[in-house]
């Protein structure tokens, strides 16, 4: 059987994930002081304590999700002998996800991961001041009416789709004047619910090109290495292998639209028939039962979840 691993984004992050893992397993452990002393911080403990609005800071939540993702996959290794290259045919992960998709796969350090993901979260927040962006997701929209509703609501001003998760979830984004404008409009237009998200910049938008210039300085500087699957990558929706490649796909997802639905799509009719989402939540396996619903899914985050890998074993 066919799988893929996937790794969640900005969104999944709680107060305690990875917390019983490292308490029980040094592989866990490991990651998390690894972090730490790459930020040179202990990032650790807002993961473990908080407090949630702390955590939920793009700069931390960036790295924080990284870093449980990455516990959780050494410790299923460790305790299972789960081998990537083996039994994984890709991986993919939800925007900051795909750095820790790489990292899984090897292509970037777990050290370099963590550095480039605090940057990318400072980067991302100062490209644009507060509260002259936002979001809005709009249920009930695919693809094609969420681009409609947005190119309408520009005027002149940024608003374009942003992540086009599953069918009937497209976010969109841009400056905040426009984004409000979209939620009228998609409702005139008869889409089933238009609503702003709680979020602290405008992602995944040409609002975001300070930021984009300065991943592509930051990650000129990294070394990348041929991944052991290769990464269905948020930009392209299929797999890429090549690490100058990578390397430029990164840059371009800052700005770029997020093809989940695509790129589960890709994945599929590359005959995976399962999935396995690696960290905290279980927000891409309800996106991929949506947007696939013959695949299988499972989830990897805490000590339980070890049990009902052993058992379905």
């Amino acid at each position: 059987m066919k799988k893929a691993l996937l790794f969640p984004g900005q969104g999944s992050q709680t107060v305690g994930m990875g917390k019983e893992l490292a308490e029980q397993f040094a592989a866990a452990r490991d990651v998390f002081n690894e972090v730490d002393a790459a930020l040179g911080e202990k990032l650790s403990s807002i993961i473990f304590e908080g407090p949630q609005e702390t955590l939920t800071l793009t700069q931390n939540a960036q790295p924080a999700i990284m870093a449980t993702s990455i516990a959780a996959l050494r410790v299923l290794q460790a305790e299972t002998g789960f081998d990537i290259a083996k039994e994984a045919a890709f991986v993919a992960g939800h925007s900051l996800g795909e750095y820790s998709a790489l990292c899984a796969a090897g292509s970037l350090s777990l050290s370099d991961t963590a550095k480039l993901l605090r940057l990318r979260g400072n980067a991302m927040q100062a490209a644009v001041p507060v509260g002259q962006g936002a979001m809005a997701a709009l249920i009930g929209a695919d693809f094609d009416s969420a681009t409609a509703v947005a190119a309408e609501a520009a005027q002149g001003e940024t608003c374009v789709v942003a992540n086009d998760n599953a069918p009937g979830q497209v976010v969109i984004s841009g400056s905040k004047a426009a984004i409000l404008r979209s939620v009228d409009i998609a409702k005139a237009k008869g889409i089933k619910r238009a609503m702003l998200l709680d979020v602290s910049a405008p992602f995944h938008c040409p609002l975001m090109a300070p930021a984009a210039q300065a991943m592509q300085a930051a990650l000129a500087g990294v070394k990348f290495i041929a991944p052991v699957v290769p990464v269905v990558t948020n930009v392209t929706a299929n797999a890429v292998s090549n690490p100058e490649e990578l390397r430029k796909l990164l840059v371009d997802q800052v700005t770029g639209v997020v093809r989940w639905r695509e790129s589960i799509h890709y994945i599929k009719s590359q005959g995976v028939t399962g999935i396995i989402e690696i960290g905290a939540g279980k927000v891409l396996s309800g996106m991929v039962k949506r947007i696939e619903p013959e695949m299988t899914t499972a989830n990897f985050g805490t000590p339980a979840d070890l049990v009902a890998f052993a058992t379905a074993a």
